[in-house]
């Protein structure tokens, strides 16, 4: 199963997005002599998810960042 791919990360920078193992930029491990794919919030901005078909569907895009309360 594939980790649920995050819609607002703390730090995107310090992360490649190219593939579920999410390596850190100074360890990446997928060794396909590319550079570090960057997560769409860093191309397309907070409301990335709202553009294309993503096929994600986020809990509460109203409040980005935050958790639902109970």
């Amino acid at each position: 199963m594939a980790k649920k791919f995050p819609l607002h990360p703390k730090n995107p920078e310090r992360i490649c997005w190219g593939c579920d193992k999410y390596c850190p930029v100074d360890a990446l491990g997928c060794g396909n002599g590319s550079g570090r794919t960057q997560h769409p919030i860093e191309l397309l901005g907070d409301d990335w998810y709202t553009y294309g078909d993503w096929g994600i569907d986020p809990e509460d895009p109203a409040t980005p960042g935050k958790k639902k309360a109970a």
